[in-house]
């Protein structure tokens, strides 16, 4: 068989082994990626492999460059790239996507055993600083949201025109009077 024919076998395989799969993806017929452990889990993973023209006689290229890795430390991506490396070598001139795969899955707490996640900082610019401003700018004109038992208390104490009643803050006027105190007679 030549390789581009294992290519469309194995390609078929996957497809059908991984569908419906949230975990598998295919980008392109040569090209995949795989996550190894659920969203929520911090020690979770992007695979990202890319078949080469004469795959599977030559080793598939395979990165950890994701946005979803980049909580992951270099060290603990370089450890989890050699030991890959180390299945792709073993596996080499067969079908190996779903092997790998699944030995990754498996080894999963093995090899995120030293992970610790990646903090990253976020320094301000000034032009940055301008839209931060705005944007703080746009929150102060928003309108109060009402909870619904406000707006029912609203809507009690007004009338079919949206009024309030005659005398409906006297009570507020007359603790005012009481504090300040009237004017004097003398």
């Amino acid at each position: 068989m030549t390789a581009n024919e294992d290519q469309e076998m194995e390609l078929e395989a996957l497809r059908s082994i991984y569908e419906g799969d949230e975990c598998f993806k295919e980008l392109s017929p040569v090209s995949f990626q795989f996550r190894v452990g659920d969203l929520e889990d911090s020690k979770a993973f992007i695979l990202d492999v890319m078949w080469p023209e004469t795959y599977p006689e030559t080793a598939p290229q395979v990165s950890l460059d994701a946005f979803f890795n980049n909580r992951i430390s270099p060290d603990t991506k370089q450890l989890i790239l050699s030991k890959l490396e180390e299945q792709v070598e073993v596996n080499l001139g067969t079908a190996m996507m779903y092997t790998l795969f699944e030995w990754a899955k498996e080894n999963q707490e093995a090899l995120m055993e030293n992970h610790r996640p990646v903090v990253t900082a976020v320094t301000l610019t000034s032009s940055s600083e301008m839209t931060t401003t705005a944007s703080t700018a746009k929150k102060k004109d928003k309108k109060e949201q009402l909870t619904k038992a406000q707006k029912r208390r609203i809507i009690s104490r007004t009338d079919n025109k949206g009024e309030l009643p005659r005398g409906w803050n006297w009570v507020d006027v007359i603790k005012h009077l009481s504090r300040t105190g009237g004017k004097d007679d003398d």
